[in-house]
């Protein structure tokens, strides 16, 4: 492993080096404290998307949404006295399990923290996406190991520092590879680190998930999406501990697998032998990958993040739109790629299911301008005069506004009709990853037009200083909160003093009981 000698702060993993043995190395020596000393901004961040990915899973379990469901119930037939625990249960199970089940109910919205693989002090651009899904995985391994809620932040860390690094130097999305292998490389050598494998074990275990284990983004593709797409990170987790345990008692996986001919990385970019990419890993200050990553504003595909900023600052500017749906006649977003690939797709502007309809522009400004036609009604414009914060805390997009009922709703189907979303092409792509280059244009019945200009960082983004950040998040944690629980404050106070809970204290993590809720209606 090579050191820089400039910044004592990283680890520079270069592409003639064994990067897997060297991922393993800065793993080991991170969990043991030999290296590290992330700022408090960097604690503070992770604790809030910690805090953030444990409400989202909550409410997804208490309404017993689908694959959560399935995997909860599965997890709970594997019981393991030295186990972990899964969401709303005391019962400890297989830490593969436990990992497969929580991620999966945290993912399940769409609503957790994001990346877009940018560093462009490195020239890091590959811009490819992620999220911190993962976080299950620390959470299994210091309840394993009887760590306490310091260590298992540590592990967030170190899992989202390698899962982000690795997102802005290889871009998966490219070759039709679903984002969630870098979480899976990341999950497998937080957990052997956290347990006690050393660097040659957690080497192997990578070595084991690229090889075996290669998901593609049919997940994310198709006339309508399924459980697969909320669930693929929780798959890559529950591989990557089978893995790093398999490991741990000495199987032996390919080595070297970033440099191996045959493995993804080499496979779509050629070289002469070297890995495709250097990797640069911090240990200390504050420039580590989780300071770059996005906080959602509720629930919403983050492409879309750009077009909801406009178009919340287009009814603060003129409320008359909100009070008077007629009077739209057309709204044009403009986006960059991979926004108009994505969330453009033709196959989404008819969504039936939550899954497609959370990936489609076009219903998510529908949902969120039929909810502010909601606020007008019973509130009237004035309502619309306060802050960016209290719009956008008020016009929040929930779980319910994704429902069977919400899908099939004749106003958001009509508001849809209206909408038209066309690639900006080079103008809007050079901005990304950079930032969420959107536009959006309201052309009026009676011909004004209303234009939003380019939103590069809405509410939420990592450059964004407008917003009262953790604000708005206190009152997404609470919507979240009050669908799974009786007592939301609680829990959330438990999670943002994660950092300070005792071994035992951690034992219990995620185990208050559910409130008993209607089923969600999918």
């Amino acid at each position: 492993m090579t050191v820089e000698t400039q910044n004592t702060t990283t680890v520079s993993l270069l592409k003639d080096s064994n990067q897997a043995l060297g991922i393993g190395e800065f793993a080991v020596r991170f969990m043991n404290k030999e290296i590290g000393e992330p700022s408090q901004s960097v604690i503070d961040r992770t604790t809030l998307f910690f805090t953030d990915a444990v409400l989202c899973g909550l409410s997804a379990v208490a309404v017993k949404t689908n694959a959560p469901t399935i995997l909860r119930e599965e997890a709970l037939d594997y019981p393991c006295e030295q186990g972990a625990t899964v969401f709303g249960s005391s019962v400890k199970v297989r830490p593969e399990k436990a990992a497969l089940a929580n991620a999966s109910a945290v993912r399940e919205w769409d609503s957790n923290g994001t990346n877009f693989g940018y560093n462009p002090e490195l020239g890091h651009t590959a811009g490819e996406f992620g999220h911190n899904d993962f976080y299950s995985v620390p959470i299994a391994a210091a309840q394993v190991m009887r760590q306490d809620g310091e260590t298992a932040l540590r592990g967030m860390i170190l899992l989202d520092e390698i899962r982000g690094r690795l997102a802005e130097v290889f871009s998966l999305k490219s070759y039709k590879i679903d984002h969630v292998v870098h979480g899976a490389i990341a999950s497998a050598a937080t957990y052997g680190a956290m347990c006690g494998a050393t660097p040659e074990q957690i080497e192997s275990a990578i070595g084991m998930v690229v090889a075996h284990y290669i998901p593609w983004r049919a997940i994310r593709a198709g006339k309508q999406l399924s459980d697969s797409k909320g669930a693929s990170a929780a798959i890559s987790t529950e591989v990557a501990v089978v893995s790093m345990m398999r490991s741990m008692k000495g199987f032996m996986g390919p080595r070297d697998i970033f440099r191996n001919p045959e493995a993804v990385f080499r496979q779509f970019e050629s070289t002469d032998g070297d890995s495709p990419f250097d990797l640069i890993l911090s240990h200390s200050g504050d420039d580590f990958a989780v300071m770059g990553m996005h906080f959602k504003i509720g629930l919403y595909e983050h492409q879309s993040a750009g077009a909801l900023q406009g178009l919340l600052n287009l009814i603060q500017e003129n409320p008359s739109i909100s009070t008077d749906p007629t009077s739209i006649q057309e709204i044009s977003i403009t986006a960059y790629e991979p926004a108009f690939g994505i969330i453009g797709d033709p196959a989404k502007r008819n969504p039936t299911t939550r899954q497609s309809a959370d990936h489609s522009m076009v219903y998510i400004v529908s949902a969120m301008l039929k909810k502010a036609q909601g606020v007008a009604k019973s509130e009237g414009e004035a309502f619309f005069s306060q802050s960016n914060d209290e719009v956008w805390k008020r016009l929040m997009l929930t779980p319910y506004d994704y429902d069977a009922d919400a899908v099939d709703d004749e106003t958001t189907r009509a508001i849809m009709e209206t909408i038209t979303f066309k690639h900006g092409g080079e103008e809007f792509d050079r901005n990304y990853p950079d930032g969420i280059p959107t536009a959006m244009t309201i052309t009026l019945s009676n011909g004004d037009v209303l234009e939003s200009g380019l939103v590069m960082y809405p509410s939420g983004h990592a450059r964004n200083t407008t917003c009262h950040l953790e604000d708005i998040l206190h009152a997404k944690f609470k919507m979240h909160g009050q669908i799974a629980l009786d007592d939301a404050e609680l829990v959330i106070a438990e999670c943002n003093s994660i950092a300070t809970l005792s071994q035992d204290e951690m034992q219990t993590l995620l185990t208050t009981p559910l409130a008993d809720r209607p089923l969600y209606k999918d």
